[in-house]
């Protein structure tokens, strides 16, 4: 058998190597004979990785990987372009050319049957000729959900659905949710040491990790939509919240945003400098008008959302973030934030960066919540990649309901 190896896809996109969230990136073998067939489950895998290259351009739409396999032999393929560009069916179809009818489509999404920005994917199948369509996942989006399978069934194409579904799911995992819930996925992530402290006893936390989780660290940005952090960290931290150094960005920097329910933060500092990214403070009636006024002056967004114990209303910011477009928020402190959406039930993903140094009982701990009253009622997560990284590690959990 033969792999194919494809360092650039139909669309024109590179791969950008990482794999994150545990995602498999396995390379397709195809075989060389005519007339032999393609395992589902392979052809899938080659797709998901195809749409995995492209995650950081298409939101809000998601990423999508198709591939167009004929007498055993891999035809086209293609990924989904960025927003008002082609969808993923129809680059593989342009990149197969004649060679479509007749194949087989390998989709990790329904194919759309809706007239948008561009043809629907369902209609562009069928009047290629194709003759059956494996799909990973049925599209939750309300536009979309079983139409796009009823047009191709009622065309008379086989349809078959669930290969590579696990790996696609957890692929698309941000989209889903959004789709579904309408609020961002989030990803809570936390650099701890080994006995699990986020700074020493004086508050320093500047380096628990190394060079190279610090560099990761970068790249879960770059997936990202927004980055979230609370008043207390953009107080004490000053930070940018930009991606940097990082190959493949991205068109769009992601969205800075801070929690600040009373109006704690100034509007001054690389977090309110629009030539670095934009910058949104979701706030509570609670803050000052003076105080709204100069984020406002600034450039910033203001998102004014309901009170709640401790800060801002957590469900309603990330329905927010997701009616701005945000599929996939990444969290990045501190303790008491962290601890809230813990404590809320919203932490989709965790990712914990373990630094190799120990910082004592009297270190600031990682989440600042009560917990659970007794361990049968922890919340369970599903272990999802462990990555080295020098002489620490990344771990990549899901909750439960999430991963399944």
């Amino acid at each position: 058998m033969a792999p194919i190896r494809s360092e650039t896809g139909a669309d024109g996109h590179s791969p950008d190597g990482r794999g994150r969230a545990g995602v498999a990136r396995p390379v397709l073998p195809v075989p060389e004979a005519e007339g032999t067939e393609v395992d589902d489950t392979e052809a899938m895998a080659q797709a998901i990785t195809i749409a995995e290259r492209v995650r950081r351009r298409t939101p809000p739409n998601p990423w999508v990987g198709c591939v167009l396999v004929r007498d055993g032999q891999v035809v086209g393929e293609g990924a989904t372009f960025p927003p008002g560009g082609a969808h993923a069916e129809a680059a593989a179809l342009t990149a197969a050319g004649d060679q479509a009818r007749g194949a087989t489509a390998y989709v990790t999404l329904e194919p759309c049957a809706h007239q948008g920005r561009t043809r629907p994917c369902a209609t562009a199948l069928i009047d290629a000729g194709v003759t059956r369509v494996v799909v990973a996942l049925e599209d939750p989006d309300p536009q979309v959900r079983g139409r796009g399978l009823d047009t191709l069934r009622a065309a008379g194409l086989t349809v078959n659905i669930g290969a590579g579904a696990d790996a696609a799911r957890r692929s698309l995992a941000p989209y889903l949710h959004h789709r579904r819930t309408g609020r961002a996925f989030v990803v809570a992530k936390l650099a701890v040491s080994v006995d699990g402290r986020t700074a020493a006893r004086d508050g320093t936390a500047q380096w628990i990790t190394g060079p190279a989780a610090r560099h990761d660290a970068h790249e879960g940005r770059a997936d990202s939509q927004a980055v979230v952090v609370g008043a207390g960290t953009a107080i004490t931290d000053q930070p940018s919240l930009t991606v940097r150094d990082v190959a493949n960005p991205g068109p769009h920097p992601p969205l800075r945003v801070v929690l600040d329910a009373r109006g704690r933060v100034d509007a001054t500092g690389p977090l309110f400098d629009p030539a670095l990214a934009p910058t949104l403070v979701v706030t509570t009636d609670a803050a000052p008008p003076d105080r709204v006024d100069a984020w406002q002056a600034a450039g910033t967004k203001v998102d004014v959302v309901n009170a709640a114990p401790g800060g801002v209303d957590l469900t309603e910011t990330l329905t927010s973030l997701g009616g701005h477009g945000v599929l996939q928020a990444l969290v990045e402190g501190g303790a008491t934030l962290h601890g809230a959406l813990w404590a809320a039930g919203l932490v989709d993903r965790l990712v914990v960066y373990v630094g190799a140094t120990l910082l004592g009982a009297d270190a600031h701990p990682a989440l600042v919540w009560p917990g659970p009253p007794t361990i049968s009622d922890a919340p369970h997560l599903t272990l999802t990649a462990v990555t080295a990284l020098g002489d620490d590690v990344r771990l990549t959990y899901d909750r439960d309901d999430e991963a399944t």
